[in-house]
């Protein structure tokens, strides 16, 4: 099944060094290096069967490599939100230009004060999107996102979070109703009803894995979650991202899927 034609990425910067952690014993990340992985990812995406649209460096937002929080891109819709990590602010102004390469400027929505909305914290099933209420999404953000969908023919359901930073820290979705679970997320009543692949704790950071095209891109280093994964019977990708993981990244926060 091919659901996404395009990808959008941004290339690290040097301040990338800089970016926001709640891990700082994991040290900074290695700038070189970072642009290897970043090299990589591009590389597994490039063979799922989409277009990639490369944006240049902005070393004025350390994590401006992240480019899945500043926008949300539906089949019907895209929606530039407002991060709430004060630092990340301007990137939303950023993304627009590339985001209107593919939407109709009547089908650009945006997420207004006093609301806050980060792209990490949705998550998109089908027709249906999970928005977890975080230190970075409020709740007038979520209000907003929810009418903004459902004019669009689309449902959004709140998940309140209670321990990581972004929904798609712990859940994220595989199509053909196969879900990755970790932590908090291993009971939450939300997610009963699909099939969970409950992801142990020494291995937590891989259940941000990606589907792309029927391919699963999985961080290098976790082979419970590589060989789970494999078992559903979808083909995978491994790629390293173990220095954006110093700065709170994974590997759906690097790209725009659509």
């Amino acid at each position: 099944m091919k659901k996404f034609n395009h990808v959008i990425v941004r290339r690290p910067c040097k301040s990338v060094c800089d970016g926001i952690t709640s891990a700082p014993e994991l040290g900074k990340p290695d700038y070189e290096k970072a642009l290897r992985q970043h090299d990589a990812y591009i590389s597994a995406l490039s063979r799922c069967g989409v277009d990639i649209t490369i944006l240049p460096p902005d070393d004025r937002y350390p994590d401006s490599c992240f480019v899945e929080d500043p926008a949300i891109c539906t089949k019907n819709c895209a929606i530039i939100t407002n991060p709430g990590a004060e630092s990340r602010r301007g990137e939303k102004y950023e993304i627009v230009d590339a985001i209107k390469q593919f939407y109709k400027d009547e089908d650009i929505e945006y997420i207004k004060e006093p609301g806050t909305l980060e792209g990490g914290d949705v998550m998109m099933v089908g027709d249906d999107f999970y928005v977890g209420r975080s230190a970075r999404t409020n709740e007038e953000g979520i209000r907003q996102l929810t009418d903004i969908l459902e004019r669009h023919g689309m449902t959004c359901t709140e998940v309140p979070l209670e321990k990581v930073l972004h929904l798609k820290t712990g859940v994220n979705y595989l199509e053909h109703d196969h879900m990755l679970v970790s932590g908090e997320f291993v009971t939450k009543p939300e997610f009963q009803k699909y099939d969970r692949i409950e992801i142990p704790e020494e291995e937590a950071y891989a259940a941000n894995c990606i589907w792309v095209n029927e391919t699963v891109i999985v961080p290098e280093g976790y082979p419970t979650v590589l060989k789970a994964v494999q078992d559903l019977g979808y083909k995978t990708l491994v790629v390293d991202t173990s220095e954006f993981r110093k700065i709170d990244g994974g590997l759906s926060c690097l790209s725009l899927r659509f």
